[in-house]
């Protein structure tokens, strides 16, 4: 038994030698290294510097929630025996993901190539076990459980509107909106999101917290263009999917998705979604807590267009009208969608676009989280992180750009952007 703990013990050395950082950490006492990276006492406080990372791998201590089983036959993750060196250019200077890792507050990087771990990092003491908020990653899983519902023909078309799954929702804008222009962030709502406290997402959110879910879409009241021709990112709206999907299903979104998805596509651990105390709704915009591993599962069942061994989880077809470009309407293309004044990315159906020479899509959450798809390369890239701000970007480290300069890096060890 002795020499089978030791060859146990040994052949986890290199685990835990490539998760354990010999650096330190950007920030950490600034995030609260000396009281162990603490969770907030409340949620009002959970993106407090001093809190942010241990809130972030706790939220679900601090708030209501639901429970996403894991599978009973867990999807391998296996690792290769050597890892990858990943280099990339960033301004002027070449780099590796170690030196990422001491420039950049992510909090966990994993690369998997072809099913497997060809690369994994970690910063603030966070653990394999740890389950990290992903923040509006969540609006893809929604889009995921919206197509598994049309599959099943609970869903007609997403030409229907959300009142007609939600009748809370019949007579205001949101209710009476198309679920595909939904999808899009193409409701033609007045609507600003800028993370400001003073803008209409937080009046949505006021209003949700005391009222409801189905309460929010009360203030929403402006259509300043046509459905479906503008992109504007509204949380507002994923909230509205989410329950069009619990009336079209007759079930909560941990239980449908949970179902349909999450345990189907093999996550090994239990994942959890943030729900609102008035109605006990999820908050769908956001709020969905799983471990890195089972964020690098949903990314490889994307990456494989929605099968798992020689299954199909979700519809290929359905995943292309997600996340191909070219399926599209034009001013929602990467190249052409405009964006806060850039035109770099385009938006499918709940996840945005990259560009480049073949399909390439990401899912993105405030303060750094992301998973970055390539199904060409059987390519995944998970991004936890603690930024500094909303966007990434603040006090001059441009995560958001830097990420991106990480990212083409690991395309270029395998092929072409």
């Amino acid at each position: 038994m002795r020499m089978i703990a030791k060859a146990t013990a040994a052949s986890l050395l290199p685990l835990a030698l490539s998760l354990a950082p010999v650096w330190a950490a950007p920030d950490e006492d600034l995030l609260g290294k000396a009281a162990g990276y603490p969770a907030a006492p409340r949620l009002s406080q959970a993106f407090q510097e001093a809190y942010r990372v241990g809130s972030f791998s706790a939220m679900d201590t601090l708030s209501p929630h639901c429970v996403l089983e894991p599978s009973t036959q867990p999807q391998p993750l296996p690792r290769v025996a050597s890892e990858t060196t990943f280099r990339y250019q960033f301004d002027g200077k070449g780099l590796t993901l170690d030196d990422y890792m001491q420039r950049q507050r992510a909090t966990a990087v994993l690369v998997l190539k072809n099913g497997q771990i060809v690369a994994e990092r970690s910063n603030y003491d966070r653990k394999p076990e740890h389950r990290l908020l992903s923040n509006s990653m969540a609006k893809t899983i929604v889009a995921l459980g919206i197509g598994k519902a049309l599959e099943e023909g609970r869903i007609r078309s997403l030409d229907d509107t959300a009142a007609t799954y939600e009748p809370k929702l019949a007579g205001t804008l949101y209710g009476e909106t198309k679920l595909v222009n939904l999808m899009r962030m193409a409701s033609g709502a007045k609507f600003v999101e800028d993370y400001s406290g003073k803008d209409d997402l937080a009046r949505f959110n006021q209003t949700t917290r005391t009222q409801g879910n189905a309460a929010g879409a009360q203030v929403i009241t402006e259509r300043v263009a046509p459905e479906g021709t503008v992109f504007n990112y509204a949380s507002a709206e994923t909230q509205m999917l989410g329950l069009a999907l619990r009336g079209a299903t007759g079930q909560s979104l941990c239980q449908y998705i949970g179902e349909k998805i999450w345990q189907p596509l093999g996550a090994e651990s239990r994942a959890t979604w943030l729900t609102n105390p008035v109605d006990q709704t999820e908050l769908a915009a956001g709020n969905f807590n799983a471990t890195v591993h089972d964020y690098a599962r949903l990314g490889l069942l994307l990456a494989n267009d929605g099968m798992r061994d020689g299954k199909a989880i979700v519809s290929k077809d359905y995943l292309l009208r997600m996340t191909d470009a070219s399926q599209q309407p034009p001013a929602f293309r990467p190249g052409t969608m405009q964006n806060k004044g850039s035109t770099y990315m385009g938006y499918g159906l709940q996840t945005w676009l990259l560009p480049g020479t073949h399909r390439r899509f990401v899912l993105l959450g405030i303060y750094g989280q992301a998973i970055m798809v390539d199904p060409d390369l059987k390519l995944v890239v998970v991004h936890m992180a603690v930024a500094k701000d909303a966007a990434g970007d603040a006090s001059g480290t441009r995560m958001g750009a830097e990420r991106t300069a990480l990212w083409r890096g690991i395309v270029a060890a395998y092929g072409n952007w």
